[in-house]
């Protein structure tokens, strides 16, 4: 485990860590964290930005704690283009911690199952109506805005949180296996079998990942759901993906299966798929480790480019790429950036955080460095 006090010496591997566990806790009970539901639109809300806390009575003076007010979009001048924004203050709302708000399913789960990639509920959740916080009144509490439709920013966030962050995860769990074995099979056999998976990996990676993905995105079927989307985004990514993997398992493995364990299975008659699984590719663990942590983040990338784009996961589903694609337009750049800054400081602070946790892991485990 001296592994494992190195990587806990590391103070940026430890960000890394905290900060993504910090994420995935958020995103994971995104229905308790969230105040509100990211479908729901507010009344006469659109495009508020982030709600004042106050702690002053703005009508007594008196000091009572935190509280907001309720906050509604008034008309805008069609010359100067600003808009009014209108707040009561005859009625403040406190803001509390646990408060009761929409009904929702902790931990609902549904995935798309075969034959027809149909939605399938696995969990139906917990039912609950507590939320982490919000106000106790008529005011809403946006801590970051709401969009065009009138729907909380935050809650959005956490939601499209699940996409883009698990996509990485789910894409390095397919894409790895793959290149770990047919790169395993390519090494150990060699001869035509190594030339004809070796090409065809230096096909795939002379293509241009990014311009495939616009490519195969575009030609995707009108009509699937968000959750289908999600899985061909990351069927395609992971399609793409392991030829690298598999060219390094590759080189590995042909220095490891001259070892004398792997000899010995060898004489003892043991099935070659056997070794290959048991004995050679355990042996590249700390490789495959280090390069799972750091893949990660390239999913993550292209989804949100995907979607940025319009062909990734479509509104009125939330994911950070298609909350980012707002910055296409200048004019919500300027007017209403609270739109665009949250979901591209979350992507880049995921990669930072994926990055730092990849590094730390290599120092730790380089074997160079154990015998320093």
């Amino acid at each position: 485990m001296n592994w494992w006090h190195r990587l806990k010496k590391n103070p940026l591997a430890r960000f890394g860590a905290i900060l993504l566990l910090v994420f995935y806790v958020a995103v994971i009970a995104a229905d308790f964290v969230a105040p509100y539901n990211p479908y729901a639109s507010q009344p006469n809300g659109s495009l508020l930005p982030p709600t004042r806390v106050y702690w002053v009575s703005q009508q007594t003076g008196q000091f009572i704690g935190p509280h907001i007010y309720p906050t509604t979009q008034g008309d805008t001048d069609l010359k100067t283009g600003d808009r009014q924004i209108i707040v009561d203050f005859k009625k403040p709302s406190p803001l509390r911690l646990f408060v009761t708000g929409p009904e929702y399913r902790l931990l609902q789960t549904s995935l798309p199952l075969p034959p027809k990639w149909d939605e399938v509920e696995i969990f139906g959740g917990i039912p609950l109506n507590i939320h982490l916080f919000g106000a106790a009144g008529d005011a809403k509490f946006n801590l970051l805005g709401t969009d065009d439709q009138g729907r909380d920013q935050l809650s959005r966030l956490l939601h499209g949180g699940r996409i883009s962050l698990f996509i990485g995860i789910i894409g390095v769990a397919l894409t790895f296996p793959l290149g770990m074995l047919i790169g395993g099979i390519s090494g150990y056999f060699g001869g035509w079998t190594d030339s004809v998976i070796m090409r065809l990996a230096e096909v795939l990676m002379t293509f241009p990942s990014i311009y495939l993905l616009v490519t195969l995105g575009a030609v995707l079927p009108p009509g699937l759901s968000s959750t289908q989307r999600f899985l061909l985004i990351v069927v395609i990514t992971s399609f793409i993906s392991w030829a690298g993997l598999a060219r390094v398992i590759r080189g590995q493995v042909l220095s490891l299966k001259e070892r004398e364990y792997v000899q010995a299975a060898k004489a003892m008659g043991a099935n070659p798929l056997y070794i290959i699984v048991r004995h050679v590719l355990p042996q590249t663990a700390t490789y495959i480790i280090i390069s799972a942590t750091l893949a990660v983040p390239s999913f993550i990338a292209a989804e949100a480019v995907l979607s940025l784009i319009g062909l990734g996961i479509q509104q009125p589903d939330p994911s950070w790429g298609n909350m980012l694609s707002l910055a296409t337009n200048a004019s919500i750049l300027v007017l209403q950036p609270w739109l665009i800054w949250p979901p591209a400081v979350l992507i880049i602070l995921t990669v930072l955080a994926f990055n730092l946790l990849g590094d730390g892991l290599r120092d730790a485990l380089d074997p160079r460095s154990l015998q320093r």
